[in-house]
């Protein structure tokens, strides 16, 4: 007999929030994911770890823009084993940061040059942070 095949774990939330100025002094528009979403899709957009390509743990299933922001839903891979440290730390709350890994492809400087807007991103991924880099880019949501 063997063993029940586990089931991954999934959570979602904002990888970005528009309108917000983040630690690096971005602000990121509304709609300014519309054309890498279009060209790039979610299956070529990574879930990585801290930012790391060569630690991938799970994959994105759904990525739109919403009024508010990039919502993200993905789900850890089962048999990973970061993913299930990823999964343990999201479950005991001890983590829960979500981070984006882009190229601006058009941005300008605010009118007090303190502040980089950006209108057009090439998202490449979203990584599960401990820091991330706009404090409202949370996971909100996880089940297993």
């Amino acid at each position: 007999m063997t063993a029940p095949a586990e089931r991954p774990v999934r959570f979602a939330g904002y990888a970005s929030l528009f309108e917000t100025l983040d630690g690096a002094g971005d602000r990121i528009m509304a709609g300014a994911f519309r054309k890498s979403l279009r060209q790039r899709g979610v299956s070529r957009t990574a879930m990585l770890w801290q930012h790391d390509p060569e630690r991938p743990i799970g994959r994105w299933t759904r990525l739109i823009e919403t009024e508010d922001g990039l919502w993200a839903e993905g789900e850890l891979t089962t048999g990973v084993g970061l993913a299930a440290e990823a999964a343990r730390l999201l479950a005991g709350g001890a983590m829960n940061g979500l981070s984006i890994g882009f190229k601006a492809r058009m941005a300008q400087r605010s009118a007090n040059r303190r502040e980089r807007l950006l209108s057009e991103i090439d998202l490449w991924e979203i990584s599960l942070v401990t820091f991330p880099q706009m404090e409202e880019a949370r996971v909100r949501f996880l089940s297993n």
